[in-house]
């Protein structure tokens, strides 16, 4: 199962396109095109998000991760977090996440596989399709971009005693790297954890609620004292080993290239990508230009990467539009979307952009 679409309206910095406030949406005529939210597609591969800070490339991703929790039955219902704890758990109320100058109007977030959906509405506090998304399974596991694995000892017994100000992605990537090993690994999956031991100089192993960096000459180092781009490659290798990576999967990672020595990004390209060939659907938020064109250059085919850029601005009416409803109006603040299968059919990528800069200022040398 992939996660197929996003429809995000008046949530974070997702806020309403085009339409005037004052508007009137009966002047809408049969067969205008008309454009209400936000909506992305998503390929079944590898997605990467980009764009500038402030798009919500971490929203979207959180966004997901909170739909396919709700999808998974559990005993304890506590366990299953809405979306605003997976922001911060010092935020008491759904309605700290709407966008600030549409507090009032609609607002929801809805995620679908193409036949099922999940709709969390902001507005009436409530959860829309819940009957037929229940039960649906399906797994993920969501890399914050703040390593936590130097942190464990005592943690979780905290958190759940004082709730710590610390939001769920963060939790649970400490509850999914403790979680025990798997009796069998398949064969694709031990060759990528020695791909990652080999960078590493070992495993990672956890012991009296502390992770440790196993070396091949047998030293045991505290996660804490190795290098964060080397803790960050030990947490990859800690969830393959526990199992959490296996075919149908839902793997999201934010920026996955922090911290991380460019060096190593092809490898981290091609476990991407071998993971995806081993059907887990991938969606990664980035700023690099670098480790993103690595994913383009070393896919087997188009289809298993796709880029979609976010990014504010105006985004252009058709003549038809522009007819037919001239009380539309293109938002310069709002949010917009545009999906390719080459960096380079890209406009306004701005990791690109920034990218040539730089090379300008170095000719000018």
């Amino acid at each position: 199962m992939a996660i197929k679409t996003i429809e995000i309206l008046n949530v974070m910095v997702f806020k309403r396109h085009w339409r005037n406030k004052n508007a009137n949406i009966k002047e809408i005529k049969e067969g205008d095109s008309f454009n209400d939210g936000f909506k992305m597609e998503f390929g079944e591969g590898i997605n990467v998000l980009i764009g500038e800070n402030g798009v919500g490339k971490t929203t979207i991703l959180k966004m997901i991760y909170a739909a396919t929790q709700w999808s998974i039955k559990r005993t304890d219902q506590g366990k299953t977090k809405k979306l605003v704890q997976f922001f911060s758990n010092s935020l008491k109320d759904s309605d700290d996440l709407k966008n600030t100058e549409n507090k009032e109007d609609y607002c929801y977030y809805k995620v679908s596989d193409g036949t099922h959906s999940f709709e969390d509405s902001l507005s009436h506090k409530g959860i829309f399709n819940y009957d037929q998304w229940l039960g649906l399974d399906i797994q993920s596991v969501f890399i914050p971009t703040t390593e936590m694995l130097s942190h464990t000892k005592g943690f979780l017994a905290l958190n759940q005693k004082y709730n710590m100000p610390f939001d769920g992605t963060q939790i649970d990537i400490i509850v999914n790297a403790s979680l025990p090993e798997t009796r069998e690994v398949s064969a694709i999956m031990n060759k990528i954890l020695d791909k990652i031991s080999a960078v590493i100089d070992g495993t990672v192993i956890l012991e009296n609620d502390s992770f440790y960096m196993l070396k091949k000459d047998g030293r045991k180092v505290d996660f804490s004292l190795e290098a964060e781009g080397l803790r960050k490659l030990g947490l990859l290798w800690k969830l393959i080993r526990n199992g959490l990576l296996e075919k149908g999967t839902i793997f999201l990672w934010d920026e996955p290239e922090a911290n991380l020595n460019p060096e190593l990004y092809p490898l981290v390209a091609d476990i991407l990508l071998e993971l995806q060939n081993n059907g887990t659907q991938i969606f990664v938020a980035t700023h690099s230009y670098n480790f993103a064109k690595y994913l383009e250059i070393r896919r087997t085919s188009k289809e298993q990467v796709v880029f979609h850029n976010l990014y504010r601005g105006q985004n252009s009416l058709s003549d038809k539009m522009k007819k037919t409803a001239p009380w539309m109006d293109d938002d310069n603040d709002a949010v917009y979307s545009q999906s390719a299968y080459r960096m380079g059919d890209i406009e306004r990528n701005h990791i690109m952009i920034a990218d040539n800069n730089l090379l300008d200022e170095v000719y000018e040398l």
